[in-house]
């Protein structure tokens, strides 16, 4: 926690991606990719670069590809972008598939406006309206502490968690910006060829 009374976003990620085991992530641009990053870069993490709004469903498609678990870790701006991707996701039910928008209720690659979860829209309830099995919002340390086991259990259909974190802006960590290095180094990590 820190003075605002929100969660730190570096310590939340690092905190999740502890104990991922096999579970491949994907981050949605911004923010939420420099947090992926910061907690140790790996083969098995897909950074999205200039794809706003397509976290959810690149996440999709691995799970539907991969019996493996898929986390997707992106913010409140990418996620709701990408609203329509819930639908698809609910009605498809992938049961290897986990959301976790870190919120800090602003667009922070554009200047920290406020964003439309701010303004008290609940991407949590978003998604049980789609059919995710499990949603939720945790916003503070016992709260993370349980997600951060209820992640590593089977589910009968996928599930959005919201992180509440403060909107401090952190030193960027930067992966490669290289879109085909990335894919390719994600892709034999799965064990196929580059391409």
């Amino acid at each position: 926690m820190n003075e605002q009374g929100a969660l730190d976003r570096r310590h939340a990620v690092a905190s999740l991606l502890k104990n991922r085991q096999e579970a491949l992530v994907v981050s949605g641009l911004g923010s939420s990719t420099y947090d992926v990053h910061a907690a140790g870069d790996c083969d098995a993490n897909y950074y999205l670069w200039g794809a706003m709004g397509s976290a959810a469903l690149v996440g999709y498609g691995l799970a539907q590809a991969s019996k493996r678990a898929v986390w997707v870790i992106t913010g409140d701006g990418e996620q709701l972008m990408g609203l329509g991707g819930l639908a698809t996701v609910g009605i498809a039910k992938p049961k290897n598939l986990t959301i976790i928008v870190i919120d800090n209720e602003h667009y922070g690659e554009t200047g920290m406006q406020v964003s439309h979860t701010g303004r008290g829209l609940a991407l949590n309830a978003v998604a049980a309206a789609c059919g995710f099995a499990k949603t939720g919002v945790i916003s503070d340390q016992s709260g993370l502490d349980a997600l951060c086991e209820e992640i590593k259990l089977d589910s009968s259909g996928p599930r959005l968690f919201v992180v509440k974190v403060s909107a401090a802006e952190l030193p960027r960590s930067l992966p490669s910006r290289d879109a085909v290095h990335i894919k390719n180094r994600f892709r034999q990590h799965l064990g196929f060829s580059a391409r």
